[in-house]
């Protein structure tokens, strides 16, 4: 009886996905020539009507290289070395090869360089801070490209990320000021344009101290960047404008050094004048002098996570959840505890 069962064709696949039948053999054979839509629709057709599924199962898949893109902004911080060399490392564990892009300042490589990565059959994509764009973010959507983004996230379109909690960070690095008898405190920030990282670690800051009865100062908020040089350049507003203030929360910890260099240059001793925190824990909070007192994003296992993540999506076509990950305050030599005045 089941011998008289006709098994589905080809034929069948086609026309119940609704495209040729070239199109559905080029898809069994790892060929180029249709979208990724069409060839979801095509495997769901397959398994519906129980074509050989077990027997093509192995080359469903589009063609394998092994190869991971990796997105990032152009580098004028020491923030992203961990988050790449984690990204190599698990990458390279698990025989993926990695390719790096420098998506430029505005990402204005970025059409170009996700032309290159789809050209090249990446398997994967990793973003490293990009902001909640939706015209950049509908890029990587079209580009059909399994994708995971590190320190960024999308507020229109579902693409998993692993991240830090920026505003409860800053919050935290902001208490452990006050909780040391801090009160005049002055912050350099990121730039408000940056919803990603600027604005709710400035909120963050704000927030601290609201919620300890601090009054805001505006000429103690110096709206910068995270780089060294928006470091000193924040740090020399903030002693223009002749307000007392006896802790600095920078952005960053290349922002934080930046500050702790203008401070040297004014002969003031950090922390027994001034106190400095930073955020990130890089190398450069560690051979800082003093060594610096940060929030310590785990940039090297947020890399690794995200390549993680990347692999599950790879290789099961399944939907992985964003997540966030822990901070702590390391202490280090640059924050005094200071008595109530």
């Amino acid at each position: 009886m089941n011998s008289n069962i006709k098994r589905p064709t080809i034929k069948d696949v086609a026309k119940k996905s609704n495209v040729s039948v070239a199109t559905v053999s080029r898809i069994i054979n790892n060929l180029d020539g249709y979208s990724e839509e069409t060839r979801k629709k095509v495997i769901e057709a397959m398994d519906e009507l129980g074509y050989q599924r077990n027997a093509i199962a192995r080359n469903l898949k589009v063609k394998e290289t092994r190869t991971i893109g990796v997105l990032r902004p152009k580098i004028s911080t020491t923030y992203y070395v961990e988050i790449l060399n984690g990204i190599e490392d698990f990458a390279q564990r698990n025989n993926y090869s990695v390719i790096i892009c420098n998506g430029g300042d505005k990402w204005e490589r970025m059409s170009e360089y996700l032309q290159v990565l789809s050209e090249r059959q990446v398997d994967g994509l990793i973003v490293c801070s990009i902001p909640p764009d939706d015209t950049l973010c509908k890029r990587i959507i079209d580009s059909h490209i399994p994708t995971v983004l590190v320190s960024g996230l999308s507020y229109k379109y579902s693409l998993p990320y692993v991240k830090v909690d920026d505003y409860q960070a800053a919050y935290s690095a902001t208490s452990y000021l006050i909780e040391n008898g801090h009160k005049e405190i002055a912050i350099i920030s990121g730039p408000t344009e940056d919803p990603i990282a600027g604005v709710p670690r400035l909120n963050g800051f704000l927030q601290a101290l609201r919620d300890n009865n601090i009054s805001i100062k505006k000429n103690l908020i110096k709206e910068k960047g995270f780089g060294f040089i928006d470091g000193v350049e924040g740090m020399n507003e903030l002693l223009e404008t002749g307000e007392k203030f006896t802790a600095v929360f920078a952005a960053s910890d290349d922002c934080a050094v930046g500050a702790l260099s203008v401070a040297h240059k004014n002969g003031l001793k950090v922390p027994d004048d001034l106190s400095i925190v930073g955020y990130d824990n890089t190398n450069i909070a560690e051979m800082s002098y003093p060594p610096l007192t940060t929030v310590a994003q785990p940039l090297y296992d947020m890399g690794k996570k995200s390549v993680e993540m990347l692999i599950k999506r790879i290789s099961y076509n399944e939907k992985v959840e964003s997540i966030i990950m822990p901070f702590e305050i390391i202490e280090r030599e640059t924050v005094k505890k200071i008595k109530d005045i």
